[in-house]
Order: C-alpha cells, then sequence, then structure tokens
C-alpha cells in the first residue's frame, strides 16, 4: 500500500511550509547553520514520498524560504537547492530500491547515501558558482563537516524516529 498522489501532494506542500518555518525558529536562535533545519523536511518528503515530490520540495523549499524571509541568501540559493533537491530524489531512491527487512534498516542506508550526495552537490555547486578563489575545500569541509555536524547527528536520529512514528499513527503506509 501507497501514499495516494494527492496525500503525497499534501505531504510535500507540508514539508515546504517547514522549509520556511523550521530555519526561522532556529535562526532566531542563532543556530541554523549548525543545525540546519530546512534539510529535515525535504529529507523526511524523500523518505515517505517518491522522488519527483522530494526533488520538488528540496527546490521550492528553499527558493520559498529564500523568497519570503531572505534566507538562504540569494548566493547560496543555488547550492541549496541543488544539495536539496539531491537529498530528495536519493532518499526516494535508495528506499524505493533497498529492502533489508527492517524499516530502520532502510531509513538509515537512504539518510547515509543521501547525506553526503547532497553536500558533494553543493560544493560543487558552490565551486561553479563562486568567484574564483572564493571557496575551496577547506572551505567545504569547515561548512559541510564541522560547522554542521550537530544538524547531520539530529537528522540521523530524529527522521527514521519521525517516520516510524508517523507510521504508527497510520499518516504513512507501513513499508513491511
Amino acid at each position: 500500500m501507497q501514499l495516494s498522489a494527492t496525500k503525497k501532494l499534501v505531504f510535500c506542500a507540508i514539508c515546504v511550509a517547514l522549509c520556511v518555518v523550521l530555519p526561522m525558529a532556529f535562526h532566531a536562535l542563532g543556530s541554523g547553520t549548525v543545525f540546519l533545519p530546512m534539510h529535515i523536511p525535504v529529507l523526511l518528503c524523500g523518505l515517505v514520498c517518491t522522488w519527483p515530490y522530494g526533488v520538488v520540495c528540496g527546490l521550492l523549499g528553499p527558493l520559498l524560504s529564500s523568497v519570503l524571509t531572505g534566507m538562504p541568501a540569494a548566493a547560496v540559493l543555488p547550492s541549496m537547492m541543488a544539495e536539496l533537491a539531491v537529498y530528495g530524489l536519493v532518499t526516494a531512491l535508495v528506499m524505493r530500491l533497498v529492502h533489508t527487512g527492517r524499516l530502520y534498516g532502510d531509513l538509515y542506508i537512504a539518510l547515509c547515501c543521501a547525506i553526503p550526495c547532497g553536500r558533494i552537490v553543493a560544493g560543487v555547486v558552490k565551486a561553479l558558482t563562486f568567484p574564483a578563489g572564493s571557496w575551496s575545500m577547506a572551505a567545504w569541509v569547515s561548512a559541510n563537516i564541522l560547522i554542521s555536524w550537530p544538524g547531520t547527528l539530529i537528522q540521523l536520529a530524529l527522521l527514521p524516529t519521525l517516520v516510524v512514528a508517523l507510521t504508527k499513527a497510520r499518516l504513512v503506509p507501513p513499508r513491511y
């Protein structure tokens, strides 16, 4: 049993809205770049819905947030959109292809594939769009590994538990 197209669309729209609301809350506390609040709803959308919805969420979430709140800034918007679109794509594809027989296993595999892929794509887009010499491997490591490790841990701890809770609440159909 899968989610209907209407339910996927509604779920995606809720995740896009969370891409605007969560960063506002975290940035008000001064911790947006550390905890990566916009990444959570996109990864969730990819884990629950099919890849087109995950990609749309990854593209629209940061774009809408940037237009409404100015976050992310225009300079990093292309890399953020690319990173989050890859998150939505990879999590959904891995969830479709991997069937370990254990929901938590599938979820962790999807996240552990998507997060590095998205971060690499973001680094490549920044290297291509920032002025020559202003983006380096050291800057990528600093921004994507050193500063954001708490956000990555939150994603790995929160998202599988959230998907299981949504499944138990019958808001998401059971996988197994």
